[in-house]
């Protein structure tokens, strides 16, 4: 937890310095990093019974950020300004990479027929990883160069204008923050191997199903988002806290796709990347429920609860399925 939180919190600085939106860019990247890492590890030193632990996490990762993230930011940023307001340009686009990634690299693997059940072909499976490595790239020219302004944060007070432009770190933090993200993640991926077997063993202990490993990867590593992105709301940018939301749901799934794809040239046994029944009505419920919310580009309390309702049915039924 340690070398998660300074991690990001490096991370942060060097956002700071970029500023909007190549920050939320820096912190995804890093936790997407982190969860790569994670996953390998567990997958090497987890024999067969790892061969969904992927599935797992990139859903969970999903599911965290989509609602868990999302729903926390839009409740504390409406309860403490009354409307929370965003780009409805920015965080629609980036809902539909996330769905379109979702489906291609997670529904897809349920219904073809080229393998066994839940599984892709090598060569399905080259396809998902390529589009998926395609998509985010074209997300991040399209957030960073072509449209920007799409990914701002809207200004909605003098105050929210002041916080725009708040003193930068100066290059020399930058730099030394730098280096110690990069200590901090090798840390973290040194740490893997010790971490792995007391996640295992904590939720064989408590009888809940193996599958919900890649839920407690996922919230481990995501939680330190969590908290910049209640911040982000709670000084009334509500587009920041939507960068990082969607954008780690984005970089979760574009890049950690990808990367177990070619981890699997060495790794053994298959991989099981198809989600059951449940979880596709829950990945669908997310995506109807995202759209509403973000298309008027403002939102209450009320789509706050929707998403943490829904967060909170995965995380039940990922417990008790």
């Amino acid at each position: 937890m340690g070398a998660v939180l300074s991690a990001v919190h490096h991370a942060e600085v060097v956002a700071h310095r970029l500023g909007e939106p190549f920050g939320t860019l820096v912190l995804a990247v890093a936790v997407t990093v982190i969860e790569v890492a994670l996953i390998v590890t567990l997958m090497i030193s987890g024999g067969p019974d790892s061969h969904s632990l992927a599935r797992d996490t990139v859903f969970a990762a999903v599911m965290i950020t989509a609602n868990g993230i999302v729903g926390l930011s839009l409740l504390i940023g409406a309860v403490r300004h009354g409307v929370t307001r965003f780009n409805p340009e920015g965080a629609g686009a980036a809902l539909a990479v996330v769905a379109t990634l979702a489906t291609l690299t997670l529904v897809l693997p349920t219904f073809t027929s080229a393998r066994a059940a839940l599984e892709f072909s090598p060569l399905q499976l080259g396809f998902a990883a390529t589009a998926s490595l395609a998509l985010y790239a074209v997300f991040v020219i399209t957030q960073t160069v072509r449209h920007r302004d799409f990914f701002l944060p809207v200004a909605t007070s003098d105050k929210t204008k002041d916080r725009r432009h708040a003193p930068r770190p100066t290059v020399r933090a930058t730099i030394a923050s730098v280096g110690l993200l990069c200590v901090a993640l090798v840390a973290v991926v040194g740490l893997a191997k010790i971490v792995a077997p007391t996640i295992e063993a904590g939720v064989t202990a408590a009888g809940i199903p193996k599958s919900f490993v890649g839920v407690v990867i996922a919230l481990l590593v995501l939680l330190p988002e969590a908290l910049a992105a209640t911040r982000a709301a709670a000084r009334d940018r509500m587009q920041t806290s939507l960068n990082l939301g969607y954008g780690s749901a984005i970089a979760s799934i574009g890049l950690t796709i990808p990367a177990i794809s070619l981890a699997m040239i060495w790794l053994e046994g298959p991989l099981t990347l198809g989600l059951g029944g449940t979880q596709i009505v829950l990945l669908a419920l997310t995506v109807v429920v995202g759209a509403l919310t973000v298309v008027p580009g403002r939102a209450t309390r009320l789509q706050g609860c929707l998403h943490l309702v829904i967060f909170f049915a995965f995380v039940f039924l990922a417990m008790f399925p």
